[in-house]
């Protein structure tokens, strides 16, 4: 009896000190994860502050020319042309990929056969999984002279060549994330909706979407996060040219415009500053963005 009753005590002592080491080991983890967020908030700041103050708010974000190594004239650091590209290649990618990613997610959870729902969730797994280099290859050789054909232009590498490149692109994440969310809706909301008389197509869209609005505003988060911090296919197919943005003009992306010019700008140079400031309002529109979701998500949920 006593060797029993030691055993007991013993895996009972086990038992806890697994619980409280597991505990641990998960606030740790959350701990490390917010560090990790402030220290590139602190960092970004430091280092996009001094260019900000030298070169002026105003001047740094309203200003229409980009030209740092202009030796005949004064430099010039005005970010206007990157930021309202990024706006208008994330917002026309938005406009096209939300919609679609959406429609197949509920296509994959509520309509398809499950082997057609199958291959077509293996073909969007893949599709994530393809590099961004890849894309901006292919769209380089398919997409910008396709363009260029269809539109009679001097050059296909545009804005609307990274629209597209970026819509597809960002696929994957609103799919795959609004299909768990759909999935995840209990099945009484869709059968108490169809006792009521409506059809499965308008319980899919007005009760399960509705349902799983919280996860599919967390897709669009992803997604726009990633057409917001997209380099390497973009800057293969956009030009890489800082004009003001226009549908068949080149341009230049705030992420592009970083990829591109960090690896010559001088140490300590005012450049260099310069770029570590886009990369600072950069972070800082992905924030916004996703307050701005999430404020919208909270209203539609209450």
């Amino acid at each position: 009896m006593k060797q029993n009753e030691t055993r007991k005590r013993l895996r009972r002592a086990m038992h806890w000190i697994c619980e409280r080491g597991m505990h641990l080991l998960f606030l740790l983890c959350g701990i490390v994860s917010v560090a990790f967020v402030l220290f590139i908030s602190v960092y970004l700041i430091i280092s996009g502050i001094p260019a900000i103050r030298e070169i002026g708010l105003v001047p740094f974000l309203f200003g229409t020319t980009w030209a740092p190594t202009a030796k005949t004239v004064e430099p010039s650091y005005g970010i206007l042309p990157f930021l309202l590209t990024s706006v208008y290649g994330t917002a026309g990618a938005c406009l096209l990929g939300v919609p679609i990613g959406i429609l197949t997610a509920v296509f994959l959870a509520k309509v398809a056969p499950p082997k057609a729902a199958a291959v077509i969730r293996s073909a969007v797994q893949l599709l994530a999984g393809i590099p961004s280099v890849v894309y901006g290859l292919v769209g380089m050789i398919v997409l910008v002279p396709a363009i260029q054909r269809t539109f009679h232009l001097a050059s296909g590498a545009c804005l609307l060549a990274a629209i597209v490149v970026l819509t597809i692109m960002i696929l994957p994440s609103i799919i795959n994330v609004s299909e768990t969310a759909l999935r995840a809706v209990p099945r009484e909301y869709e059968e108490g909706s169809l006792a009521l008389g409506a059809t499965e197509i308008e319980t899919y869209f007005r009760v399960s979407l509705h349902a799983a609005s919280s996860g599919v505003a967390t897709s669009v988060v992803l997604g726009a996060g990633r057409a917001i911090g997209e380099a390497m296919a973009i800057i293969m197919v956009s030009g890489n040219v800082p004009n003001l943005p226009s549908l068949f003009g080149s341009v230049r992306f705030l992420t592009t415009a970083i990829a591109s010019e960090m690896s010559y700008a001088s140490v300590g140079s005012l450049q260099r500053q310069a770029l570590f400031s886009i990369g600072l309002v950069l972070f800082l529109f992905i924030l916004l963005i996703n307050a701005f979701l999430n404020l919208v998500v909270k209203r539609r949920t209450n």
